[in-house]
């Protein structure tokens, strides 16, 4: 047997195995998919289709970059679930939205608190990180302002919430003013 031959059988025994791990993996999730727990591959894009149009949005956009495959799905304009956030500041890949902690130093500076009293709230140590991780983004999204702007290190320096983040928290608690 020439050494072309070999090459040819193994490539065969490598895609037989692939196969077999197929009906193996499909036999598993049979069950899973009668339960309704899961759909069967390839149900999933048209689906999205489908309710992206009962939603009266544009169906969504799949595309290879690279090595990755990148899916666009669309929001109806002006949802931006409260007051309008700016993305001023922000880097490709960051979150637009506040995280827990974030929401939860708004609800804390709604009454003015030093900048010790926000780090309680967000289990934070590191005065320098915490300004620019957690609070500076708040600052450059109008959510969030200093007490005394003209004097950033003052030991009587509060954050309290501009009206903007007033109305974003409202939005987010229900209490609508």
């Amino acid at each position: 047997m020439s050494a072309k031959q070999r090459i040819f059988i193994s490539s065969v025994q490598k895609e037989l195995a692939l196969e077999r791990r197929a009906v193996k993996d499909f036999i598993h999730a049979e069950p899973l998919f009668l339960a309704r727990y899961i759909e069967k591959a390839g149900t999933g894009t048209l689906d999205m289709i489908s309710q992206c149009a009962k939603a009266g949005l544009p169906a969504p956009e799949f595309r290879q970059d690279g090595g990755q495959f990148i899916q666009t799905l669309w929001r109806p304009k002006g949802t931006t679930d409260g007051a309008d956030v700016t993305t001023a500041g922000t880097k490709p890949g960051t979150k637009l939205g506040p995280s827990r902690d974030q929401v939860q130093i708004l609800v804390k500076a709604s009454t003015g608190a030093a900048l010790t009293e926000l780090m309680t709230v967000a289990d934070r140590t590191n005065r320098t990180k915490f300004r620019d991780q957690v609070i500076q983004p708040l600052m450059d999204q109008g959510l969030l302002e200093m007490t005394h702007p003209d004097s950033p290190r003052s030991p009587q320096q509060k954050y309290r919430l501009t009206e903007q983040g007033a109305a974003w928290l409202a939005n987010q608690t229900g209490n609508k003013k």
